[in-house]
């Protein structure tokens, strides 16, 4: 029996991300499944009375986008936060702090993230004296855009129990005067103490908000996501039972591998958990590691001292690391990795030389290294060695730490975000956005991977630009090689029959316009697992 498609799209521009048959004009989808890739007449022959043809007007088809890298449940829970992405001044966080300050009413807590203050013409954190200023009657705690340091007032570190007499957490640093009194910089671990007495959202919010985080997902394009843990791991156990019961109660409408914290490395392996059980919706993804900080907050570790600070500080020891990634590796559990600095990253590829030289690997996919954001070229040339690595970087944040890297760094800069040398290595190169640390539109991402450049599109050569990597390079790693990657390379990554039918429709063409307008292109519909569940 003759099959029939359900929907039909035609008369598209099609990029198919399939080697084989890398561009086509239509493509029939039945039930979840994609029935049919071809030129209009072939694909139009699969059509029945009922099936929902769509004229794409020759606008560009592409795989559904796949973040490797999104604090997705951090996101989520945070809805409600001060969103500092779009502030350009201190004035400007003054003026936000101050406003949410009235709406939230005295007493309650004021949460924001995202702030830069390397952007800022003023070029300053804020304090606590800043914060008591701008929100006297209510505890605030701000988190810097990549979350290695968040600032609280003067009762938000009261009722984190911080004073002066109060030592610095393991992992963490609580910033302190001349007189030792604490300033509200809190770096690292150390933030984790206001973490730690926030008040609870219930359940039933945890869920709307999730599921409102998905639904703005899919106008990013995105069908897939790798939902990633904080360092000290307080949200895992939380995050995979929202993951599980969104699952259970039919409300999942994203692909997601969740990760776990590499603190539960016993408990994983002791309940003889293995990175991807699961199903078509939910897996079980990577355990997550920090070597070291980031270079915001002068945590990244380095190999020498950054222009305005120390050496940056490993936070989980390598030795430790080492021996979790052996117990969990011959589990079948694979791991990743957070590196920063080039130490950091020389500390992180040593230890995966040392452990791919003993032996067999258990684990069906490769093992990552997250970030890898500054990197010698001397620890670039052991890419091309190791077997059982891949590489997951974050364009979106190279456009926020322009001015910060060269602030800090100098001249050294040039060896940050080698995306170009990295891909030249062979390990598989996966584009992830870090959301919330940075914009989770893949489309952001591609524009700061092939123009190197803020969203202000300065400078105007861009940064490094011998880094760059084409359009082609950038959209294959948003779509088949962390489909690749993640072992789903048979059902994802790719506009190919018999794959799961999670695909978008853009309004331009990123391959022909001016890579200087990609960030601006918008996503028309996002399909995911056979269904349209976004209409521009």
């Amino acid at each position: 029996m003759k099959a029939i498609a359900d929907i039909i799209l035609h008369n598209g521009n099609i990029q198919t991300q399939d080697d084989g048959h890398p561009m086509a004009r239509a493509v029939a989808i039945s039930g979840n499944r994609i029935l049919g890739v071809g030129s209009d007449r072939d694909v139009l022959g699969l059509a029945s009375e009922n099936t929902q043809v769509m004229d794409l007007g020759n606008r560009l088809l592409l795989p559904g986008f796949i973040d490797t890298h999104f604090h997705f449940y951090e996101w989520a829970l945070n809805y409600d936060s001060v969103d500092f992405s779009r502030v350009c001044s201190f004035k400007e966080m003054e003026e936000a702090v101050s406003k949410k300050a009235l709406a939230a009413g005295l007493g309650n807590w004021v949460l924001g993230q995202g702030f830069n203050e390397s952007d800022w013409p003023e070029n300053k954190i804020p304090d606590r004296y800043d914060l008591d200023r701008i929100a006297p009657d209510n505890p605030v705690c701000i988190w810097r855009c990549d979350l290695h340091l968040a600032v609280a007032n003067s009762l938000g570190l009261k009722l984190a129990g911080i004073s002066a007499a109060t030592p610095d957490p393991k992992d963490g640093v609580i910033a302190r005067d001349v007189s030792g009194r604490p300033t509200g910089v809190l770096r690292e671990l150390a933030s984790n103490m206001v973490r730690n007495v926030l008040p609870k959202l219930s359940r039933g919010a945890v869920l709307e908000n999730m599921q409102k985080a998905v639904s703005d997902a899919h106008g990013f394009g995105l069908t897939s996501i790798h939902d990633i843990r904080l360092m000290g791991g307080l949200d895992g156990k939380d995050a995979l039972k929202a993951w599980q019961y969104l699952r259970q109660e039919n409300k999942l409408h994203i692909r997601c591998h969740v990760a776990l914290p590499g603190e539960m490395t016993d408990q994983a392996v002791d309940l003889g958990i293995f990175t991807g059980f699961g199903d078509d919706l939910l897996k079980i993804g990577f355990l997550k590691f920090f070597a070291d900080g980031g270079m915001g907050a002068r945590t990244g570790w380095m190999t020498e001292k950054y222009l305005d600070a120390e050496y940056g500080m490993p936070l989980t020891p390598v030795e430790d690391i080492e021996k979790a990634v052996l117990k969990a590796d011959q589990a079948g559990l694979n791991v990743m990795v957070h590196a920063i600095g080039d130490r950091a990253n020389k500390e992180i590829i040593d230890m995966f030389q040392r452990i791919e030289s003993k032996g067999q690997t258990k684990c069906r996919i490769p093992h990552r290294i997250e970030h890898v954001q500054m990197i010698l070229p001397e620890d670039l040339e052991k890419f091309s060695a190791l077997k059982n690595i891949a590489v997951s970087c974050q364009p979106n944040n190279l456009s926020l730490d322009i001015s910060m890297i060269d602030a800090c760094a100098g001249p050294r800069g040039k060896y940050a975000y080698n995306l170009k040398s990295i891909l030249k290595t062979g390990v598989p190169l996966m584009l992830s956005s870090d959301a919330p640390v940075a914009d989770p539109n893949p489309l952001a991402g591609i524009y700061s991977a092939v123009t190197r450049k803020r969203m202000d599109k300065t400078p105007e050569q861009g940064w490094y630009r011998e880094q760059a990597l084409s359009v082609e390079e950038a959209v294959k790693a948003y779509t088949i090689t962390p489909a690749l990657v993640s072992g789903r390379g048979e059902q994802l990554g790719s506009i190919s029959k018999d794959k799961l039918a999670d695909m978008i429709v853009l309004d331009q063409d990123i391959f022909k316009i001016d890579p200087d307008r990609i960030a601006d292109a918008k996503v028309d519909i996002t399909l995911f697992d056979g269904r349209i569940v976004y209409e521009r």
